[in-house]
Formats: C-alpha cells, structure tokens, sequence
C-alpha cells in the first residue's frame, strides 16, 4: 500500500535516509569538505591542492543520482511516466535551497536547512492554494521570498566580513 508498516510512506523513508546519507557526507568526509570547498571558490581549491574534476564528477554523479531518484520516485507516485512531470519545480526548489541558508555564490548550506526550506516552500504553496491565490500572483510570492533570502543572506555576509 505504498506505507512501511502501514505506518511510514516509502518516499518518506527515502527522504529520511538519504538526508542522513546525505548529511553525513557533507560533514564528515573528504569528498563534503571538497564539496563545500569547490562551491566556496573553486580557484582557491584548485591551488589548495584539491583535485577539481575528480571531485566535481563525484559530485555532479551525486546529484544526477539523486535526481533520477527523484525521478522514480514521482513516477511510482503519479503511476506514469511522463518527462515533463518535474517541469515548473525549479524556482520552488532554487526557493527552497536559498531559504534553507544555502548561498546562491556556493560554499554555504546543509541538508536540515533545505528540508526545512522545503517545508516551509510546501507552507507557502499549499496556503496559497488554500486561499484561493492565482498561480501567477503564488510565482511573485515565491519570488518575493528568493529576493528577501538572497536579501538576508547578503546581510548575513556583511556581518561576517566585518
């Protein structure tokens, strides 16, 4: 019935595991410092030693995996396979990321702070819907909330470099 133990759904399950995958590799290897790294300034980590394409390959693989994942995933969902399924989701999930406290100029970020973000895009959407907001004014409405994170996240750096 797409539940494990009629209790937690699959994709639930899925999420959580690979948030902690995810996490943990960020945190604790080589390749998370490298990825932190070459998303903060990939010349620095260039002459810190740290080899680009190796770890770019890694990290593109990464995230291709996960995307095609994705992919599954929503298709076991929707019980079809149509590759125009995802279209439309890139500014909700740039939103997201960005006010998870990931910093669109790189090096910035964790996994609890995107699902959070990703929360609380789902709040916005679904209360708009709730309320009867066109879809046209709900893309200004997430838009509006990319330009006050990237707003606070500029903010954020100033206060850092000062």
């Amino acid at each position: 019935d797409g539940n494990i133990f009629r209790v937690v759904p699959v994709p639930l399950a899925i999420l959580v595991v690979l948030a902690l995958l995810t996490g943990f590799i960020l945190k604790y290897t080589r390749t998370g410092r490298y990825a932190y790294a070459i998303g903060s300034n990939i010349e620095a980590a260039r002459y810190a030693g740290i080899p680009i394409r190796r770890y770019l390959l890694i990290i593109y693989t990464f995230g291709g995996a996960l995307a095609g994942l994705a992919g599954m995933v929503e298709a076991s969902r929707l019980v079809t396979g149509q590759p125009t399924a995802g279209q439309g989701y890139e500014l909700s999930v740039i939103a997201a990321v960005v006010i998870g406290g990931a910093s669109l100029s790189g090096g910035e970020g964790t996994v609890a702070g995107t699902i959070a973000g990703a929360f609380l895009m789902g709040l916005i959407s679904n209360g708009s819907n709730l309320l009867g907001v066109s879809p046209f004014w709900q893309q200004v409405l997430i838009g509006t909330v990319i330009v006050l994170a990237v707003a606070v996240d500029e903010l954020r750096k100033r206060r850092r470099a000062t």
